[in-house]
């Protein structure tokens, strides 16, 4: 019984390696294509309800008359984020996993030959609703953003912390309800910033816009691209 548990654990170990070698692949050729457009592209990553599609409509309605924005909508069913994206008057592409807990490589590469990039300044994936997986693949963004929601409690830099290690900015969202939680925010930037000194943290709403505009400067700020 040993021996065959350890040939199993064997077979799962060269499985993984071949999906994590089979995605940076396409992650590699992401991160190329990006580069050559030079078109700014963030993997957006968060647990469910932590607010990422209302972000992204109040940042497109801010600032699709400046930039131009495509988004690409990672969900395991519906269409239901891509089509409130598509009525901000942007592109928005969907990408049902029919159950997988995260987007693949592969899955932006094709998405991508959906889009019309000429003239596009960013990308935003919207990942999947979740803290754990996402944080694992590349998908050859150039940037990763993770949202925490002051509704899911302060201790998730610490329960999940390589997303926020990974990440190159914190959005701690919906601060409007700060004064009926108890969410110690402090705490909170104290945390991140243990696991990742360089990221970035910016506190906003989406809801009352508070705190909007120092991502909004964020997102338009002139930047060198990244080299592959």
């Amino acid at each position: 019984m040993l021996g065959v548990r350890k040939n199993l654990m064997k077979m799962k170990i060269k499985i993984g390696k071949k999906i994590l070698a089979k995605n940076e692949d396409f992650a590699a050729v992401n991160r190329k294509f990006f580069k050559k457009k030079n078109i700014l592209c963030i993997n957006m990553i968060s647990s469910p309800g932590s607010g990422k599609t209302t972000i992204l409509e109040k940042t497109i309605g801010q600032l699709k008359k400046k930039i131009n924005i495509a988004v690409i909508e990672g969900d395991l069913y519906t269409k239901l984020d891509a089509e409130r994206i598509r009525a901000t008057g942007v592109q928005a592409i969907q990408i049902e996993t029919k159950g997988a807990c995260h987007l693949n490589a592969d899955q932006i590469t094709n998405a991508l030959h959906k889009l019309d990039t000429d003239n596009l300044d960013i990308i935003v994936i919207e990942n999947i609703g979740n803290l754990v997986c996402p944080s694992d693949f590349d998908l050859g963004e150039t940037m990763r953003v993770v949202v925490l929601s002051v509704a899911e409690g302060d201790d998730k830099c610490r329960k999940y912390p390589q997303s926020f290690a990974k990440a190159n900015i914190l959005l701690i969202n919906k601060t409007d309800l700060l004064p009926h939680l108890d969410f110690d925010i402090k705490k909170v930037k104290k945390d991140a910033l243990k696991l990742n000194k360089h990221l970035k943290i910016f506190e906003i709403s989406a809801k009352t816009a508070a705190g909007m505009k120092n991502w909004f400067n964020w997102l338009t700020e002139p930047r060198t691209p990244v080299s592959p």
